[in-house]
């Protein structure tokens, strides 16, 4: 097993036990960009206005898998959504996310 396998094989495993909890899929891309194809369910908070979020996201009580387009803006906000106490993952990009939620 290379080195890629053993991370993305961890990440699907990750993703498994989160979605197996009933975790919420944050899309953190900008309103246009999630009007433009979203995976279904998800919900929409642009990293820009997460932070005013926080007591909103907490009172769900679920753990949050963060994805964007590329993975990069999801792995800010999942760090900002863990230093507030909340139990999230950055899932990546949105498109690779769908895939892997949708099987």
């Amino acid at each position: 097993m290379g080195f890629f396998d053993f991370l993305f094989k961890n990440k699907r495993k990750m993703i498994d036990d989160f979605m197996s909890r009933n975790a919420i899929v944050l899309d953190v891309r900008t309103e246009g960009e999630y009007a433009m194809g979203a995976i279904q369910g998800s919900k929409n908070i642009p990293l820009q206005v997460l932070n005013s979020k926080i007591a909103t996201i907490k009172k769900l009580n679920k753990p949050v898998i963060t994805c964007c387009a590329s993975g990069m803006r999801s792995g800010s906000a999942a760090m900002i959504l863990r230093n507030n106490g909340i139990e999230a993952m950055n899932g990546g990009g949105w498109q690779s996310l769908y895939r892997m939620v949708s099987n």
